[in-house]
């Protein structure tokens, strides 16, 4: 019985250490093509995105004098007037803070994508294996920062359904 051959055994393949596609910085022409292309919309979303991150910062600066006129705003609605201090320094410093952190974690990928179109660039120019390796360290700069951000953001999905929650349990039973 053991001299059979197992018809639901599973295929054996030989084991064939694979090429590097690349080799000491020889880049084929149609990859050259396909980094002189990326390049100029590597630089545009870099900058767009520095744009954005200047734009939150400001809007963290600006919250503080909108929430000083909501502050107003809330003293003229009755039963909200014990708010008023509350609502003014906690909400218009957690949104200070918010839009001010966001605005720094938007400027730290931006600066990975546009680096990494400039080394592309620079090393269309000259050729340099060097400034290629910079190129592919920040593009790998910029996926390890998006990755580690999209983890943390996982991370807060379940606290934010058991905040949820025991806000709606508060809401019902009080």
């Amino acid at each position: 019985m053991s001299d059979a051959v197992n018809p639901y055994q599973s295929p054996e393949a030989a084991v064939v250490p694979e090429k590097p596609l690349v080799i000491q910085g020889n880049l084929t022409e149609t990859m050259l093509v396909y980094l002189k292309g990326a390049v100029p919309w590597l630089r545009f979303v870099g900058i767009l995105g520095f744009i954005g991150a200047g734009l939150v910062v400001l809007m963290g600066f600006s919250m503080a004098p909108i929430v000083s006129v909501m502050n107003r705003a809330w003293a003229e609605i009755p039963g909200f007037e014990s708010l008023r201090g509350v609502f003014s320094v906690t909400f218009s410093g957690f949104m200070v803070v918010m839009f001010i952190g966001a605005g720094l974690l938007m400027f730290f990928p931006s600066l990975y994508i546009f680096r990494f179109g400039e080394k592309i660039n620079s090393y269309l120019r000259t050729g340099a294996d060097r400034e290629l390796e910079l190129a592919f360290q920040n593009n790998k700069s910029f996926w390890k920062f998006v990755g580690i951000i999209c983890i943390i953001q996982l991370a807060f999905i379940p606290l934010l359904i058991i905040g949820g929650i025991i806000t709606a349990l508060v809401v019902v039973f009080s």
